[in-house]
């Protein structure tokens, strides 16, 4: 799938998000296709990963993934990120038809050195939610509003969302994404994430059967 850059914004309305380039990344599972955007004002960028033709009108398999250095590249077990984000992989390639929306959110929107401060003050006791909150931030920072220009670049018109959170759900949508169904993604239970998914269950809302925390 080619896309071009967009040109079309009229001067006086500058691309809050701005189309870059996309290439060929061979993957364990499949080789994707992996495509650059922009933040115009701050320069943050943002990837997606595509496979197969997403661009048929079809409700198309999914993850919106939130960057997780420590889990998708350090892969660490103090988290279920990195894991979930192979397991959408793999479903993906499974399927051979789907996107992942790489959002360059770090720690729930907190950054990446204010994430290694939570996690000294989750060795000391504090929960996910209580270290945000002591750090001065909210228990969940993210914004979703770049969503929707990436995926109506790509053609894609509506999500089966791998995730167990429904307030992502809700954040999609209220920035017009349409998501047709939910697909639970549940990997990677282990003594270190214990607490961690169980937080995510009781505070934040996520959708983890009590067997699996």
């Amino acid at each position: 799938m080619q896309l071009q850059p967009d040109t079309s914004a009229a001067s006086n309305a500058p691309e809050t998000l701005e189309y870059v380039t996309s290439c060929e990344l061979p993957m364990p599972w499949a080789t994707f296709t992996l495509h650059a955007f922009v933040e115009s004002k701050s320069g943050k960028e943002h990837l997606a990963l595509t496979l197969g033709d997403v661009a048929d009108g079809k409700p198309v398999l999914g993850r919106i993934h939130s960057e997780c250095l420590t889990g998708d590249a350090l892969f660490s077990q103090r988290c279920d990120c990195g894991a979930q984000l192979e397991s959408a992989l793999r479903s993906i390639a499974a399927e051979g038809r789907g996107v992942v929306l790489y959002m360059r959110q770090e720690g729930r929107g907190i950054g990446l050195i204010n994430k290694v401060r939570a996690y000294r003050l989750q060795d000391a006791g504090a929960d996910t939610v209580e270290a945000n909150h002591e750090l001065g931030f909210q228990a969940d920072q993210r914004s979703y509003s770049h969503c929707k220009p990436m995926l109506e670049k790509l053609g894609i018109v509506s999500l089966r969302l791998m995730t167990n959170n429904p307030r992502k759900i809700d954040a999609v949508t209220q920035y017009g994404v349409a998501v047709a169904e939910r697909v639970s993604l549940i990997v990677n239970r282990n003594p270190f994430n214990r607490r961690y998914l169980q937080t995510k269950a009781s505070k934040l809302g996520h959708l983890i059967p009590d067997e699996d925390v």
